[in-house]
């Protein structure tokens, strides 16, 4: 079932400058797996060594984030959207 990644402009460099992707996963663990497969390099920058998302990197589904979910183990169907947003930090 091929579910479209949304890939931020910094990480675009690993997808040959594709700002979308697809792949198949039933959930965003095996999406995330599938495209690190796929685009070697992103494992690295989205997961700590505990294979944890790391703290600044954001996953939605449908617009939802996949902490307030099942996180990592939260399913994806055919034809949704999957985001990856790095944090943005401000200040004055």
């Amino acid at each position: 079932m091929s579910v479209n990644v949304r890939i931020p402009t910094q990480l675009r460099t690993l997808t040959g400058g594709a700002g979308d992707v697809s792949l198949d996963g039933a959930t965003v663990g095996e999406l995330l797996a599938a495209l690190d497969a796929a685009h070697p390099g992103f494992g690295e920058r989205l997961f700590d060594d505990d294979r944890k998302l790391r703290r600044f990197v954001n996953v939605f589904v449908a617009d939802e984030d996949v902490r307030f979910l099942q996180g990592l183990d939260t399913p994806v169907a055919a034809g949704q959207t999957v985001s990856i947003v790095p944090a943005v930090a401000g200040g004055i």
